[in-house]
């Protein structure tokens, strides 16, 4: 029994999961490993730097010290010129005022009222200075710290570092970002034994170095704290840094693979649509992928090849039906024609075999207007077998367009005149012609505009109302010669309007049929109109009933048209 079904993921599961494991693990290691690395490195700096400023703040002192000793050491030569006590004192008040930092100079009388001074300074946390003369005296100097704190730590001013300087009993002379507790606790950690001349770091805070710098001369120590705040914007601060930086990046990765799997899984659910589609008998659908820099080649590939496929599937489908349509048509043209010949062929067949075996009897006998008759109803019945025939033999040359049809100026009066006469008028309908003799001439074959308008004007008497009127009109517009053949009738609807010049279409089917024909009188018309240049429109509504309008060219505008073409 298997513990564990296999189940196939999609796409999108799968793409989350590589994600997961390609991108999501190794940046969380990488920003750890990172993070390891940078903290290590700005330990290392902090360290670097705390012993940077220590040095720094010891060079300032000895730098100051050695000035102020030099200046010293020059009043002192300066001294030995100056003999009378008044002009020393001036002298050093001159001094005074021109030397920075410096409160008060006066020349002590020997080493211990110097001590003196030294002491009361020290107390008042000033500086003293002192060099001994060649007469036993001592020059003493005395300078203010605090201006001196200023001066000393003026280009640490942006530094948060906090800076100590003491003498040699632990007493703090200058300072720079100072606090209390601070700086016990830094006091509290510095070793009881100092070792002299070179920066050293104590503390016991990996990341939060102490830096001392115990000097002789001056017999100073300076201390650089490396502060909290420090520490977090240099550690801290950049680790902030590289996690949002590792965050953003994988951000911008998630959300690129997010818009690649969007376009990647909108695509390939379209391929799905449309094989589903094709499954399903719609040979129509085309893929239409959402293409831009994220959709792969191989996937417009299979897409473009899935179209041109289903183009041609659709392009088979398409003949196919047309196929099947033919077939169907010609299924029913066989229907229709053995329907025709079942009905139009039976009766004068009918009408002529007995009429013929009448005539041929020889045990009665027929006087001469019977035979007359007789014959007369044949004539009638093999005319109307010809027309027959002569319809059906013309389908195939309308169908084929290889209709011959005598294209030359045509007498519109006569022709009409001629189908007048030639129409079967049974019910002796007038049939009333309205056309001018100086009607111009048009341009078509006489034998086949006899055939069209004899099949138009039978076809009205054949539906008009009785003791209706069947009307043709005329009329020339621009180029062209428009005739109406009219007759009284029901309005025949638009669709069944626009069927009637289809092959075997009645008005009346053939369980309601009332009259005879094969229902090819208007097929033939059509085909014969068109084959000579013209148009023929059919029209119905209550004000003329039903209308045939035939359009033809004008012989004269036609034979200057063939002669500009020439």
């Amino acid at each position: 029994m298997l513990l564990f079904k296999f189940k196939r993921l999609k796409i999108v599961e799968q793409i989350a999961i590589v994600f997961f494991f390609a991108v999501l693990i190794p940046m969380s290691v990488s920003g750890f490993i990172i993070n390891n690395v940078n903290q290590h490195s700005m330990r290392y700096q902090l360290r670097e730097s705390a012993v940077l400023i220590a040095n720094m703040v010891s060079d300032e002192i000895d730098f100051f010290t050695d000035t102020v000793t030099g200046n010293m050491e020059q009043l002192a030569f300066s001294l030995k010129y100056f003999k009378s006590p008044s002009r020393r004192a001036k002298y050093l008040q001159d001094v005074k005022e021109n030397l920075q930092n410096c409160e008060d100079l006066v020349i002590a009388k020997n080493q211990d009222e110097a001590n003196i001074i030294r002491d009361k300074n020290k107390s008042e946390n000033k500086a003293t200075i002192a060099v001994p003369l060649e007469t036993g005296e001592v020059l003493v100097a005395t300078y203010s710290l605090v201006e001196l704190n200023d001066e000393l730590f003026s280009s640490l001013k942006d530094d948060s570092r906090q800076i100590y300087v003491l003498t040699d009993d632990s007493k703090l002379i200058a300072s720079h970002n100072f606090t209390d507790e601070d700086f016990k606790k830094t006091i509290s950690l510095l070793p009881k034994t100092l070792k002299q001349g070179k920066p050293v770091i104590f503390g016991d805070v990996k990341n939060q170095p102490l830096v001392y710098v115990s000097k002789t001369n001056p017999r100073i120590t300076i201390i650089v704290n490396t502060t909290e705040d420090v520490t977090n914007r240099a550690i801290n601060e950049n680790r902030l840094k590289i996690i949002l930086s590792i965050i953003a990046a994988t951000l911008v990765i998630l959300f690129v693979t997010a818009l690649y799997t969007f376009y990647l899984y909108i695509n390939i659910r379209q391929l799905f649509k449309g094989i589903i589609a094709l499954s399903k008998g719609n040979y129509e659908r085309q893929i239409r992928l959402l293409t831009t820099a994220f959709t792969p080649h191989e996937i417009v590939f299979l897409a473009s090849e899935f179209n041109s496929m289903a183009s041609e599937i659709h392009k088979s489908y398409k003949q196919l039906k047309k196929n099947n349509k033919e077939l169907k048509q010609l299924n029913d043209f066989r229907s229709n024609l053995i329907d025709t010949v079942s009905h139009e062929l039976r009766t004068p067949l009918t009408s002529i075999q007995g009429y013929t075996s009448r005539l041929l009897r020889n045990d009665i006998k027929i006087d001469e207007e019977t035979r007359q008759k007789s014959l007369r109803i044949i004539k009638e019945q093999s005319e109307r077998l010809k027309r027959l025939i002569e319809d059906l033999l013309t389908i195939p040359d309308i169908e084929g367009m290889r209709l011959k049809t005598i294209v030359e100026s045509v007498y519109m009066p006569e022709v009409l005149e001629t189908a007048r006469f030639l129409v079967k008028n049974k019910d002796n309908k007038q049939i009333e012609i309205n056309i001018a003799e100086d009607f111009p001439d048009v341009s078509g074959d006489k034998n086949r505009l006899e055939q069209v308008f004899v099949n138009l004007i039978e076809n009205a008497v054949k539906y008009a109302r009785p003791d209706s009127i069947i009307i043709v009109d005329t009329e020339v517009a621009a180029d062209k010669a428009k005739i109406f053949v009219k007759n009284d009738c029901d309005v025949i609807p638009p669709k069944q309007l626009k069927k009637l010049f289809e092959k075997f279409v009645r008005l009346d089917d053939n369980t309601t049929r009332m009259t005879r024909g094969t229902g090819l009188g208007l097929f033939i018309v059509k085909g014969l109109v068109e084959a000579m240049g013209g148009t023929i429109e059919l029209h119905s509504d209550k004000n003329i009933g039903f209308c045939a309008e035939v359009t033809l060219k004008l012989a004269a505008f036609d034979g200057a048209l063939n002669e500009t073409g020439n």
